[in-house]
């Protein structure tokens, strides 16, 4: 009996590692990924170094390195460092004045922030091409003013990195905005009893605090203005060029695929090592918010980085004492709240602009419009082109939204509750798409797909836009399970609920609102998107943002704005359902 009872105590453990892993439920999630991005990704990274012949060369390569193409990238590089620095110092005074007003101001200031964050691009910078014109209104007030240089706007590198900075600025904001409301401002208390004023307790622990946000924001920011073609084609000169578009030209016009390849492996390699620079630093899983510890947490940057804080906080600090001795009665707060009215309004300008021009009684597009007719709109809907478009779009965005929500929560709740040493990598490969540049991602699935006859179909394109989507709706859904309250799954099942009563009655009403906005963000994601459109859509599969791309490089006419007026109006529309849902998950959380 002794011997028997020896043995089932053995086996317990055994038993016990069969036990079912929750990462599994991340399975899905990467064998997508693995299918529709990382195979793809390396058969396109194989073409650069394969000639016509078959036979390994470096001669693309080459090619960069000795032509004309080193310019370019020198110039793409050059844009995304300046767009990424200024999005960060533009974009940090706006997300901590959002982080210091109560949460219902703040969701409120947030919406005004989401709004341009979510509003296409194409859309955002065709307006400043309306705008800063040479017959636009910039150039008509600064020539009411006296000043000149009004018909030199547009087609300037300055241009370009403003609109891109303008495009991205909420992407920064954002990003940092979750890490800012994190942490403990009983610290900045602590700091203050202990003799240290506003500023040397702002610098020296609430920045220090914020730097995995900062760090965040930068690292999406500069991957996204790496593979940006739309601001530098519409606004820039041809001194403006940016590797996407000579992966455009190269791939689309002139078929060459080695040479295209050669460039997007070049684009590629510099997202990932500032990904690997970043983990290093930082800890690649704080993008999300996480707690993780950078893999060298005293290295010498970081170190430097935090001494340099330190050196802030003091030389500020004394600004501060002497500023509060001889000047009395301003605040520092009026003017962050100055400040961060006009960031928000500036961000507005190019949406709200092109309202009324959608209603102008001209035939070319201008602001303000010369008369009001809703003329355009007519055209708009009973175009077969443009209502074929839009109904197309909205199919795709609905069936990717729903594919990627499924897919994603799948893999963050996996990621979530696994103790097991693989849920890192997990997590790592669900954010890899966030880690290639748009454009990689399109071509690749261009040539996988015109290997499966996939292109020109729906199905490629919504393919696409959920490998594009997914890792934004994982974080979202990553940060509605940790902060999903576990314990009352645990209390339901104590009191004889059983595992579909748990779900349906308990888990499901206190996430909906977590589930609405990954669902609206994968939706928008696709509704909005244009490169998987150019190349897996084959020009015969036309969504909204592609035909809007189609006519301002064809036949520019106010049709456009009207489109624009649509797509502003959905995405005001899925704002409105997901702060009710939101609202009403409130409540049933409370009622709890």
């Amino acid at each position: 009996m002794t011997d028997i009872a020896s043995l089932e105590g053995a086996a317990r453990p055994a038993r016990a590692k069969l036990k079912f892993d929750p990462l599994w439920l991340a399975a899905p999630a990467i064998a997508f990924l693995a299918v529709f991005l990382i195979w793809p990704t390396a058969q396109v990274l194989s073409l650069s170094v394969i000639d016509k012949t078959g036979a390994l060369s470096a001669a693309a390569f080459l090619r960069i390195w000795n032509g004309p193409y080193l310019a370019v990238l020198s110039t793409t590089f050059s844009v995304a460092l300046w767009t990424t620095a200024l999005c960060l110092l533009l974009g940090y005074p706006l997300a901590y004045w959002l982080s210091c007003k109560p949460p219902r101001q703040q969701r409120i200031a947030a919406l005004v922030v989401l709004l341009p964050f979510w509003t296409s691009a194409l859309i955002k910078n065709f307006s400043w091409l309306v705008l800063l014109g040479r017959n636009g209104i910039v150039a008509k007030t600064m020539l009411a003013l006296g000043l000149a240089g009004g018909d030199k706007l547009l087609f300037s590198r300055t241009t370009v990195i403003f609109a891109m900075t303008h495009t991205l600025l909420p992407l920064a904001v954002v990003t940092m905005l979750p890490v800012m409301n994190q942490i403990d401002r009983r610290l900045l208390m602590a700091a203050s009893t202990l003799g240290a004023n506003a500023s040397r307790a702002f610098w020296q622990v609430f920045f220090q605090l914020s730097m995995r946000g900062v760090a965040a924001a930068g690292l999406l920011v500069l991957v996204a203005s790496l593979g940006f073609f739309i601001t530098p084609a519409l606004i820039g000169g041809p001194r403006d060029s940016m590797i996407g578009q000579l992966i455009i030209l190269q791939i689309n016009e002139l078929q060459n695929w080695q040479l295209g390849s050669a460039l997007a492996a070049i684009l590629l390699i510099s997202a990932v090592a500032t990904c690997f620079a970043y983990d290093r630093i930082f800890g690649l899983s704080s993008v999300t918010g996480g707690g993780a510890r950078p893999s060298r947490p005293d290295g010498l940057l970081r170190r430097a980085g935090l001494g340099m804080a330190h050196a802030i906080g003091l030389v500020f600090g004394l600004i501060e004492d002497g500023w509060t001795r001889h000047v009395r009665g301003l605040r520092g707060a009026m003017f962050m709240s100055v400040y961060a009215w006009a960031i928000l309004g500036v961000l507005l300008i190019p949406i709200i602009a092109f309202v009324p021009m959608a209603f102008t009684a001209s035939n070319f597009l201008s602001f303000p419009p010369p008369g009001f007719s809703m003329r355009w709109f007519e055209e708009f809907a009973t175009s077969p082109l443009w209502v074929a478009a839009m109904m197309r779009s909205f199919g795709i965005g609905f069936a990717a939204g729903a594919i990627t929500l499924v897919v994603a929560s799948m893999a963050a709740l996996g990621v979530v509750h696994t103790k097991g040493r693989f849920g890192s990598l997990a997590f790592l490969l669900c954010l890899s798409p966030m880690m290639v540049p748009s454009i990689v991602i399109a071509i690749s699935l261009f040539y996988l797909f015109a290997k499966m006859s996939l292109v020109a179909t729906d199905l490629g394109i919504i393919i696409g836009h959920a490998v594009i989507a997914l890792p934004v709706v994982f974080m979202v859904m990553l940060a509605t399970f940790k902060g999903y309250d576990w314990g009352l799954n645990a209390a339901a099942s104590t009191l004889g609920a059983g595992r579909s009563r748990i779900l349906w009655r308990v888990t499901l009403p206190l996430v909906s609102g977590g589930l609405a906005v990954g669902f609206v963000t994968g939706f928008l994601q696709s509704f909005e998107e244009l490169t998987v459109a150019m190349f897996v859509g084959g020009g015969l599969k036309t969504t909204l943002p592609k035909q809007m791309w189609d006519n301002i490089l064809l036949q520019v006419n106010p049709v456009i704005a009207a489109a624009s007026v649509v797509v502003l109006m959905v995405v005001i529309l899925m704002f409105i359902v997901v702060e009710m849902i939101r609202a009403l998950a409130a409540s049933r959380q409370h009622a709890q």
